[in-house]
């Protein structure tokens, strides 16, 4: 992922955090909660205040190495 100085401001990071708690929240009350890696992932993307659109990136470069990586057996 390229470098980017763009952050969140302070209030658009406090309603992207409500909007993953309430994610959470549905997510464990559907039988489906994220797993402590996830959550780790979305505290570090809270923490460095980044966009969306790093966190989209972020997340579509780690699918892709993930998938690149030979299955185990």
């Amino acid at each position: 992922m390229t470098e980017e100085t763009e952050k969140l401001s302070p209030a658009e990071a406090l309603a992207a955090r409500e909007r993953q708690l309430t994610y959470q929240h549905v997510l464990a009350i559907e039988g489906n909660p994220l797993d402590g890696e996830d959550v780790a992932m979305f505290e570090m993307f809270e923490r460095e205040g980044w966009t969306h659109e790093q966190c989209r990136a972020y997340i579509i470069e780690q699918a892709r190495k993930a998938a690149a990586l030979p299955a185990a057996e």
